[in-house]
């Protein structure tokens, strides 16, 4: 009996068995549609199963947490604790397939240029000529079947595109993962870094005295953190369809409103927001952390409100997208892109000893404990680098050129993933795109045309981040390999899992949409009209024909705005590094120089005060007495968007 209890907890602490793959598989299976509805077609969520942290696979976990331990009574063997994060982790690396910033925006990208050509005839002599015949289908019945619907998908037609980036999107996210399983040690066990959206599903799935099963906390702070949200959620919920039932809107009011002209139209709105996830991240996060993210946001708007008075156009700071001074986005770019350097050099050691393990100097033993061997992951990363250049030359890019916008696309993917593990906040969206950083220093006259266009076509694999382009599968996958660490799930095999559950996810995805957009058309569906998807698909073509047709010239304001990104980032990492005491953090910088942080910053803070007062008054024991109330906070709040998701898809209730 004994030993049959002890291989028992061996197998729930493994955690990854058939039936959970089994399950993780089925259920991405059923996922895919139904992030087509919700987030496409009607528009109910923006992000069903992506966002940070991601709506979907948190309910799935919730919801197989709560009927786990009911199963006895029908007779069914109840989930351990590894087995459901096992189905959490490949349901969270593959879901977000379907989504409005991976396969809905990848698949018409290409394609839409044709659908438009007739009311821009301008693009016809200078534009098509670059564009090679494999990108899209080029017969209009499967171009205007595609945006206007009531047609078949002519799938011989769409053979070969689908074959090219779908091959694309895999070699991407795999150049990537490769790159994150190098670093997962330095970062998981040597950095020690906090993952505190991994802490969500790892402090919700608890296990029983036996070490039989998962269940959800039993303590009461835990349930009043998930009661609150789904209270608002329930009276907002319930006043969509009975409007006599008064909302509680948790946006708003306005503090200080937006002025309109002079300085103080750097200023902005000032809005109450009470974002409940936002805040318990804010309480799970390091306290400098979210300290300096709303610091370093008054430090912008601070600029901005000189600008204007310097005698600027008055511009809210989240509206200035330009390289004149402050340049904030500019400065985050520069903030991305030295953060990138020290992060390479801090984890040089490591680096250098992976290298060393996978040509054998070191014992090959020592990445015994790795998802995959080092040797392995190293040549991985090669050959799908080497694919990925080979796909740009294809396209008519230079080798040279094609490995230089390759690179930083990989490298923005494994920063964000590294900025999500340290903070949590990967939700930010990119400060400056790759191909503002391949233009600017050199203009883009130095370029070839077919290059100009190399570059745009990808830009939906390296924009607009909010973590819900192919980016966050990178960062889902590294929050994957920590929860497995932490729960001491096996993680090889988990991670030939995630791999076999994102390609499924791919092909499940790609089936759904394309059939999905030929029945509806892309024109009738929620996405093309609400949101920025619609808006960046017909943005596009008229700004790469201007990109190709009109030379400019290098940009300096912007390389010293760049530059000076890099030196302040530099300087707050040496100062954090070498006094204790320092309050401010790099990242938070980082994140106030993207593009959101006027939505964010005000959760945070209020996140950063509940911390601040609670360890003041309290204590760290008091700190971490009500880390699941904070848990209970995000779960419940998304909790409650999932119920409602689904009620309104039942019911027909769009956006």
């Amino acid at each position: 009996m004994e030993a049959a209890d002890h291989q028992q907890e061996i197998t729930a602490c493994r955690g990854i068995t058939t039936r959970a793959i089994a399950i993780a598989l089925g259920l991405l299976v059923l996922i895919a549609p139904a992030a087509f509805y919700a987030e496409l077609v009607y528009g109910i969520v923006y992000t069903f199963a992506t966002g940070m942290p991601a709506m979907a696979p948190l309910v799935i976990l919730f919801l197989l947490t709560l009927l786990n331990l009911p199963a006895r009574r029908i007779g069914l063997n109840p989930l351990s604790r590894g087995e459901l994060l096992s189905v959490y982790g490949i349901v969270l690396v593959g879901a977000p397939l379907v989504s409005h910033g991976i396969l809905a925006w990848m698949l018409p990208f290409n394609l839409i240029q044709r659908y438009l050509v007739r009311a821009f005839p301008q693009w016809e002599p200078t534009y098509f000529q670059y564009i090679p015949s494999w990108f899209a289908p080029t017969d209009m019945a499967s171009v205007e079947g595609y945006f206007r619907g009531g047609a078949s998908v002519l799938w011989a037609r769409w053979a070969i595109p689908l074959s090219a980036w779908s091959s694309y999107l895999i070699a991407l996210y795999l150049a990537s993962l490769f790159a994150v399983v190098i670093v997962r040690r330095q970062w998981i066990t040597n950095e020690r870094l906090t993952f505190p959206l991994a802490q969500v599903p790892l402090e919700t799935v608890q296990t029983l005295p036996d070490g039989a099963a998962g269940r959800l906390p039993t303590g009461s702070l835990f349930r009043v953190g998930l009661a609150v949200p789904i209270a608002f959620g329930l009276v907002n919920g319930l006043s969509r369809y009975f409007p006599s039932i008064p909302s509680l809107p948790l946006v708003g009011p306005v503090l200080v409103p937006h002025v309109i002209t002079g300085p103080w139209a750097g200023v902005g709105d000032i809005i109450l927001d009470i974002d409940f996830p936002l805040i318990a991240l804010a309480y799970l996060i390091p306290k400098e952390l979210s300290f300096s993210c709303w610091f370093f946001w008054f430090v912008r708007v601070a600029l901005t409100v000189s600008a204007i008075a310097a005698g600027a156009a008055p511009l809210v700071p989240e509206g200035w997208s330009t390289s004149a001074f402050p340049a904030p986005y500019h400065q985050g770019g520069g903030a991305v892109l030295a953060l990138g350097v020290w992060v390479l050099w801090s984890g040089r050691r490591h680096l250098l000893r992976a290298v060393r393990i996978a040509f054998g100097i070191e014992g090959n033993e020592s990445d015994a404990g790795e998802p995959m061997t080092y040797r392995w992951a190293l040549l991985g990363f090669a050959l799908c680098i080497g694919y990925l250049v080979c796909f740009c030359t294809m396209m008519g890019v230079r080798p040279l050129v094609g490995l230089a916008i390759m690179a930083l696309i990989v490298s923005y993917y494994v920063m964000w993933a590294r900025l999500r593990a340290e903070t949590g906040l990967g939700f930010l969206a990119f400060p400056m795109r790759p191909n503002i950083v391949m233009l600017m220093p050199f203009g883009s006259a130095v370029y070839r045309p077919s290059e100009l266009l190399a570059l745009l076509s990808l830009r939906w694999s390296y924009s607009p981040g909010f973590g819900v382009t192919l980016d966050v599968c990178t960062g889902n996958s590294l929050e994957t390999l920590k929860i497995a660490d932490s729960a001491r799930i096996t993680s090889r095999p988990l991670f030939r899992a995630i791999l076999a559950g994102f390609l499924l996810s791919l092909g499940v995805g790609i089936y759904v949409v394309m059939t999905g957009m030929y029945h509806y058309g892309f024109s009738n569906i929620r996405a093309a009209s609400s949101g920025w998807l619609g808006s960046q698909l017909r943005y596009m073509g008229d700004y790469i024909y201007e990109t190709i047709g009109t030379p400019t010239p290098p940009d300096p304001n912007g390389v010293i705005a760049i530059g000076a990104g890099a030196v302040v980032a530099i300087v707050l990492s040496l100062l954090r590094m070498r006094l204790w005491w320092w309050p401010l953090h790099p990242a938070g910088y980082l994140a106030a120089n993207c593009w959101g942080m006027h939505w964010y910053w005000m959760p945070l803070f209020i996140g950063w005060l509940w911390k601040t007062l609670t360890i003041r008054y309290g204590g760290l024991r008091l700190y971490r007495s009500l880390v699941p109330l904070a848990i209970g906070l995000l779960m419940g709040a998304m909790v409650s968007e999932g119920v409602w998701t689904a009620v309104n898809l039942l019911t027909g209730q769009k956006a």
